[in-house]
């Protein structure tokens, strides 16, 4: 079990132990230049910096779903960091000074393992399987949950803050 750093608070049960209503079925592999968590970046914009394209691996059953993706030039990759804590409610972010609820955070350590990214698609080979995309942080053979294509209609808004 990872070292809680001061601040982190865990939830007093696992929720990867629990039963679901849902079931999670992963419909491929990200294929990535990281092999460890040390080597991974922390988020996207740094992986962007990096420059090193990634390959999605769709299994067999689900490459006919790739049909149209080429129409647009970007897609949401949902995917499991199943390397990720799943008992932490309350996380220290090394950036900040306070301890923080895990759903005011984007760190992958959350009850649901579940990571979202923006990618450009540089190249599609629906018959491999194969979706190339400009970046994504995580590491290699993580299990891919889901492609959705990015409408910038629709996704992007405009007026969104963080502080």
């Amino acid at each position: 079990m990872p070292t809680d750093r001061p601040g982190d608070v865990r939830l007093p049960f696992d929720p990867g132990g629990k039963a679901g209503d849902a079931r999670i079925v992963f419909i491929g592999t990200v294929e990535t230049p990281w092999a460890t968590l040390a080597d991974c970046p922390r988020n996207l914009r740094i992986a962007r910096e990096r420059g090193l394209p990634a390959r999605l691996h769709l299994a067999p059953p689900y490459r006919p779903g790739l049909l149209g993706l080429e129409a647009v030039s970007h897609v949401l990759v949902l995917y499991w960091m199943h390397h990720a804590r799943r008992d932490l409610i309350r996380q220290q972010p090394r950036h900040v000074d306070s301890s923080r609820g895990i759903f005011s955070l984007r760190s992958p350590n959350r009850p649901n393992p579940i990571s979202v990214a923006v990618a450009r698609i540089l190249g599609i080979d629906a018959d491999a399987g194969i979706v190339e995309i400009d970046a994504i942080d995580c590491l290699d053979g993580t299990p891919l949950v889901d492609l959705k294509p990015y409408y910038a209609s629709t996704d992007s808004v405009p007026d969104a803050t963080a502080s």
